[in-house]
């Protein structure tokens, strides 16, 4: 029986259709495919940012927001193991067994006291007290897109290749990168892509502040302050005390530390002494080893302070980070993308948007035009970045670049309600986008050029030293799961 000339021709246009596309995939370059899915997806992605930002989940709480990352991987074939590292909304993605190993660190916490509308006026959210002041909603996202345009990408192309995504909780003071770094988590990661949310667009590569941060606790006899006041040891004397001795100390320790605290429990009524005080400490430097040292004193002068209030002192170890090790070769592949791929250009409303909040700034303003731009690449190895990130542990275990995007209106500071309000608006999309592409990008030029990757790895090796052994600042201690909610 003879196929009807209508099925015959439909089947010819179809044939040659698949063998026409299959021919333009051929065609078409790694980039163009990579930035293809990316355009492509953006709703997909835009939706997925906005969602975990109504969410707004503190540290080891981003139980709805891991979820939606990890199940979008296990949806694109990666395959996910949660709970890594005794932390319950932890996982890593993985996806491929062969070839050089590209690790995506996503983060997705959020922070306590910034609830805010996507509005260019201070505006809290009614019934809700967190927000993602650091834009972590985007980081996650960004880091989920580019993974999966990877992945894509190496499935068309038949290179083989391993994309592994850490989904990383708490980096807002939890340093949950800490404890996947001690557990080995990045040993065999052959480079590291990392990136964060800004009101600029620039690649850097410098140094950070080592950071160790903790609870001291003193217990000590409560009592009636006027009718009983010999009965009592105050615990919180002895948290006065500490601090006394601690500011005395400042004169006599190396230039560039910082060491900053804040009194978390002093009592409950004036005329009741108080048994139980605490105070929580942060103490930074940008090499290890003074950082050790200094924070011995610390603690010692707790122990003095409990000695002499007759209390008793406790210490709980929140979190400790390496300083971030630079990598300038990884940097200036990583820019070279960058600036290929642009900065973030707005629309007659977002410029609206942001022109009005950046009367908010007063003399921080800057030109709405800088998000357009991309800085000057920054490298140097003497200035030090005044801040600190888990991300520091990583990079002494694998190659990891740094760089930001503009998805803050321009002189926005992190951390902000300005930053809350525009990283749930177009303007942070626009500025993830950029990042997931320069992602996508750099990590798949290392992928196509082994001496690219050998570069890469030669110089992390040479900076940290050939005799290099991983130690984390927290011991054995496990993560503090409930440090956020205490």
């Amino acid at each position: 029986m003879k196929k009807p000339i209508l099925a015959v021709t439909t089947f010819f246009f179809m044939t040659c259709t698949a063998v026409a596309q299959d021919m333009n995939t051929q065609r078409e370059s790694w980039e163009e495919q990579i930035l293809s899915y990316i355009e492509r997806h953006t709703a997909e992605y835009d939706d997925m940012a906005l969602e975990i930002g109504s969410y707004a989940e503190l540290g080891f709480q981003e139980w709805k927001s891991s979820a939606r990352l990890s199940e979008h991987l296990e949806q694109n074939g990666f395959d996910v193991e949660r709970g890594v590292a005794d932390m319950r909304t932890a996982f890593v993605a993985s996806y491929g067994t062969e070839g050089p190993v590209i690790g995506i660190l996503a983060e997705f916490d959020a922070l306590p006291g910034f609830s805010q509308a996507p509005q260019p006026e201070k505006l809290p959210l009614e019934g809700m007290s967190t927000g993602h002041a650091c834009g972590h909603h985007l980081l996650g996202t960004a880091s989920i897109e580019a993974a999966v345009a990877l992945k894509n990408w190496l499935d068309r192309a038949d290179i083989p290749a391993t994309v592994r995504v850490y989904g990383t909780p708490a980096e807002e003071g939890g340093g949950g990168k800490v404890y996947m770094t001690r557990e080995g988590l990045f040993d065999d990661v052959d480079a590291m892509m990392n990136w964060h949310p800004a009101d600029q667009n620039a690649v850097t590569s410098l140094s950070t502040m080592a950071n160790i941060s903790g609870k001291f606790r003193f217990h000590g006899e409560s009592a009636h302050a006027a009718a009983a006041p010999e009965r009592g040891r105050s615990a919180l004397d002895a948290v006065e005390a500490m601090n006394d001795m601690v500011n005395m100390m400042r004169e006599h320790i190396p230039s560039g530390v910082r060491i900053h605290y804040v009194i978390t429990s002093g009592g409950s009524a004036p005329n009741v002494v108080p048994d139980f005080a605490e105070v929580y400490y942060y103490v930074r430097h940008d090499k290890p080893d003074v950082l050790r040292d200094v924070w011995g004193r610390v603690n010692r002068a707790a122990e003095g302070a409990a000695l002499g209030t007759d209390t008793r002192s406790e210490v709980e170890i929140v979190s400790a980070v390496y300083p971030l090790l630079p990598n300038d070769a990884l940097a200036q592949l990583t820019d070279k993308h960058l600036k290929s791929v642009g900065g973030v250009t707005y629309t007659p409303e977002e410029a609206k948007f942001a022109s009005q909040m950046s009367t908010t700034f007063g003399q921080n303003a800057k030109p709405l035009d800088v998000s357009r731009q991309v800085r000057p690449l920054f490298m140097n190895k003497v200035v030090i970045l005044p801040a600190s990130t888990d991300v520091g542990d990583v990079s002494w275990v694998t190659p990891t670049n740094s760089f930001v995007t503009a998805t803050w209106v321009p002189g926005t500071a992190p951390h902000s309600w300005q930053a809350v309000a525009a990283g749930n608006t177009s303007i942070g999309l626009k500025g993830m986008h950029v990042a997931s592409k320069v992602m996508g990008l750099t990590a798949a030029e290392m992928i196509m050029s082994p001496d690219t990757l050998t570069a890469v790895k030669s110089e992390h090796r040479m900076r940290r030293g050939e005799k290099f052994e991983y130690e984390s600042f927290v011991g054995d201690a496990p993560p503090q799961l409930d440090y956020a909610t205490q």
